[in-house]
């Protein structure tokens, strides 16, 4: 990457970590657009280079802080030696309830936004190893399956959406139980979705 490709980069980033950092301690709504550049140490005019308004920044930091929890998951899942798809989905989903069990300013940016339409969004954009989309890579775990799936884009949808609504208050509160004890209900609930949808 050329130099001055990286300098944008590292802006870009700036103001990505400035914005989340104000926006999980003052609120989205009480941080302004300069408060962001002068945390970031960038010109006003910098920030309009890459982002609309301070809604685009936000809905930009959810796809970005959402593509690294799923890189580092798939990234593990590639270390793990797991090879059966659905057991490589529990893998996922556990590795993701982890991150979000250590980082709990995340789970508060992406709970209200971690819905289908969001994860398809961040899915399609998201790249790992500047090459290839996260959906792309969970197509072809899928297409090694040894199952055949009636529709995969609705049981990702009863997935994600079962593993968000479910897990939230469990990680923040320990309600209904802490997270470990809630795991096993959320993966037997999600190993029913995957069977039920077997053909």
């Amino acid at each position: 990457m050329k130099k001055v490709d990286m300098n944008k980069k590292q802006k870009r980033e700036s103001l990505l970590d400035s914005a989340f950092s104000l926006f999980m301690n003052n609120g989205f709504h009480k941080t302004s657009i300069s408060n962001i550049v002068e945390a970031a140490g960038v010109a006003k005019g910098t920030f309009y280079l890459y982002f609309k308004d301070k809604y685009d920044i936000r809905n930009h930091l959810i796809s970005h802080k959402a593509s690294l929890v799923f890189q580092n998951a798939y990234r593990s899942l590639l270390d793990s030696g797991v090879k059966e798809f659905e057991d490589q989905v529990i893998f996922f989903i556990d590795h993701i309830l982890n991150q979000f069990s250590d980082d709990h300013q995340l789970v508060r940016l992406l709970s209200k936004h971690l819905s289908w339409g969001m994860f398809k969004n961040f899915l399609t954009e998201a790249e790992i190893a500047d090459s290839e989309n996260i959906l792309n890579i969970f197509r072809g775990l899928l297409s090694n399956a040894p199952y055949s799936y009636r529709n995969p884009e609705v049981m990702i949808y009863m997935i994600v959406e079962l593993v968000s609504g479910t897990s939230y208050n469990s990680i923040l509160y320990g309600q209904p139980l802490p997270l470990e004890q809630l795991k096993p209900y959320i993966y037997d609930s999600v190993r029913s979705i995957m069977k039920n949808e077997r053909v």
